[in-house]
């Protein structure tokens, strides 16, 4: 009895013993708790290194966004403007005198016609403004329009829309004929000239109406409405190629000078029969 019980109390030490070495395998050791802190230590500093881009990357198109592209474009049509038209505009845009006149309030329009239609930027400030190929490429003069437009409130650039050409010859007779002939084909103004109109386009047609380059007068829209000037520019546009129902056209220089040409014929082909007949007496 003694020893069964004796027997019962070794088992049971036995089963005790093994159950605290397992519980002692079962537990981690201290190294392998440090380890795993590590690594969940790495993992923390991962996610916040990508939480930094993340942010970092959303910043960056946010300050894209708030640089707008006409900001963009102003900012390089600035720079352009110092490099290629302070000169004669000066650095802030106001003028300089005996050289080129103050930009503040010129409009987008003014900006546009010069630059298109390679008036400007002119060799001699004082010398007169004549079409030529343009100086810069579209994109330039793109943000030289934009910079020139945000320096103050001016005509902005006009969008012609289809015209009547009888209303407008009437309105062209008005308005334009006194100098640039009823045919558009340009004239005499001292002390300019006022240039011929084959080579301008519509957009050009009406920019220089409401800006009035050089010598030429600016036109409203109480002195010429937005439809009396989209006639305007049908009729003008129309004069290239003229329905010539009189005959020879002599160049479709005007009435006056035709005139004056077929005068000048008839009085030749008068002298020459007159001397015909004079050598038969």
């Amino acid at each position: 009895m003694r020893r069964a019980s004796a027997a019962t109390r070794a088992s049971a030490t036995a089963r005790a013993s093994a159950a605290t070495g397992a519980s002692a395998a079962t537990r981690p050791s201290a190294a392998t708790r440090a380890s795993a802190a590590t690594r969940a230590s790495a993992a923390t500093r991962r996610r916040a290194a990508r939480a930094a881009l993340v942010a970092l990357a959303l910043a960056c198109v946010v300050a894209g966004l708030a640089t707008s592209p006409t900001a963009t474009a102003q900012q390089d049509g600035r720079a352009l403007f110092a490099s290629a038209c302070s000169a004669c505009h000066g650095e802030d845009a106001r003028g300089v005198p005996g050289k080129g006149p103050s930009l503040i309030g010129a409009g987008a329009a003014a900006a546009d016609f010069y630059l298109s239609t390679g008036r400007m930027p002119l060799s001699t400030p004082r010398t007169e403004p004549q079409r030529g190929p343009p100086d810069f490429t579209a994109a330039e003069r793109a943000a030289l329009v934009r910079y020139v437009a945000s320096l103050g409130s001016g005509p902005d650039i006009p969008h012609p829309r289809p015209g009547n050409t009888q209303r407008g010859f009437a309105a062209f007779r008005d308005h334009c004929a006194g100098c640039h002939s009823i045919t558009a084909r340009g004239g005499v103004v001292p002390p300019g000239t006022a240039p011929a109109l084959q080579q301008a386009n519509a957009t050009q047609i009406a920019e220089a109406v409401r800006v009035g380059p050089y010598l030429m007068p600016p036109f409203n829209e109480r002195q010429i409405s937005d439809a009396q000037l989209d006639d305007i520019v049908a009729y003008v546009l129309a004069q290239r190629h003229p329905d010539n129902r009189g005959g020879w056209g002599i160049g479709n220089i005007g009435p006056i000078p035709e005139g004056l040409v077929a005068w000048l014929l008839a009085g030749t082909a008068l002298l020459l029969i007159a001397r015909l007949l004079g050598e038969r007496a």
